[in-house]
């Protein structure tokens, strides 16, 4: 088995997307064959570029602010347009996380965004995998998918907090979001039987 590397391209204004980010990566750190970067868009370097350049697969994560993925992050997308050119992350695997303030905040429309972009650079998406929790009475708010979504990671931290308060569940469901990513890089990239 071949080791695959899956980088994490994030932005973060206040510090949550950065521990969902975390998770992420250690989700693709704990599937054997894994290798995880990473890359904080805000400080995007040369190297940076390589490292997604070089990945079998790109995370994308972003908090959402009024609607859509952060402005900074609007302006990394941009910054794609020489890679969408040259079809350089052609074929790569792809998935996002999205973190607000309120419950739906619409993440969903952050996340359509981050599938679009990636849809944009011939990526395949890699959807979250995991049922909706907290949807019957027996549920809680610390079940994995607590928010529902579907898309990919969903997650929500009070304004008023610090990044210390990112929810539990929003973290489990971040690394499985990781590890399910890794999973599906893995198979995607073994070479066909002959």
């Amino acid at each position: 088995m071949r080791s695959i590397s899956v980088a994490v391209a994030y932005y973060s204004g206040y510090g949550h997307t950065r521990e969902l980010a975390k998770a992420v990566y250690d989700g693709i750190e704990s599937v054997p064959g894994a290798r995880a970067d990473l890359v904080d868009i805000a400080e995007m370097t040369d190297a940076g570029w390589a490292i997604l350049d070089a990945a079998d697969a790109i995370v994308f994560g972003t908090p959402t602010y009024m609607g859509s993925a952060s402005g900074a992050f609007h302006a990394f997308a941009e910054a794609t347009s020489g890679r969408w050119m040259a079809q350089r992350w052609q074929d790569k695997l792809a998935s996002g996380f999205t973190n607000s303030g309120s419950m739906s905040g619409d993440k969903l429309h952050t996340l359509q965004y981050l599938a679009l972009l990636a849809a944009q650079h011939g990526m395949h998406w890699v959807s979250l995998g995991l049922l909706p929790g907290w949807n019957t009475t027996t549920g809680s708010e610390h079940d994995d998918n607590r928010l529902g979504f579907y898309l990919g990671a969903g997650a929500q931290t009070w304004n008023d907090q610090g990044p210390e308060a990112v929810h539990a569940a929003d973290l489990t469901t971040a690394r499985h979001l990781g590890a399910r990513v890794a999973t599906q890089a893995l198979r995607y990239r073994q070479p066909a039987a002959a």
